[in-house]
């Protein structure tokens, strides 16, 4: 079983979104059982608290479901129980380097083999309008998926 932890900052935008993605992915290609997928985020400021209303609400109508989620922090373990860490920006992607130690080399971003998006950063919604959580959504969407389908093989 593969597994992946998404990560953004307070886990209640983009990180669990990607998690919401991935797992609606891997239900459309039967592949539940192949992996663990989780999300979590590099501060506590949510611990506990469900997505961002707006982030569930874009998920809900492009069919994925958000409602079972809860923010998390990245804890130590994580960095050795998951075989890819998914930061959504390089400053996530410092911040997880930083702490990783010798598990260093499972930590990516998102979008760093897709520079067809025009960014390696997928931008924080979360002080933006709902326009702003579309793009992210779809931006988010495309990553998952070109990144599922590079590991699912």
């Amino acid at each position: 079983m593969k597994s992946v932890l998404f990560v953004c900052t307070g886990n209640i935008c983009r990180s669990p979104t990607a998690e919401a993605v991935f797992r609606h992915i891997m239900k459309a290609q039967g592949q539940q059982d192949g992996f663990l997928c989780e999300s979590a985020g590099t501060h506590g400021y949510h611990i506990g608290e469900p997505p961002d209303s707006r982030a569930i609400e874009i998920a809900r109508e492009n069919g994925v479901d958000m409602s079972d989620m809860l923010a998390r922090d990245v804890v130590k373990g994580d960095f050795e129980r998951f075989d890819y860490i998914i930061a959504m920006d390089s400053g996530h992607l410092r911040w997880l380097e930083s702490r990783a130690g010798n598990a260093a080399g499972n930590i990516r971003l998102l979008l760093e083999d897709v520079a067809r998006y025009g960014t390696l950063d997928v931008p924080d919604p979360y002080y933006g309008t709902m326009d702003d959580f579309r793009k992210t959504f779809d931006l988010i969407n495309r990553g998952v998926t070109d990144f599922f389908e590079d590991i699912a093989s």
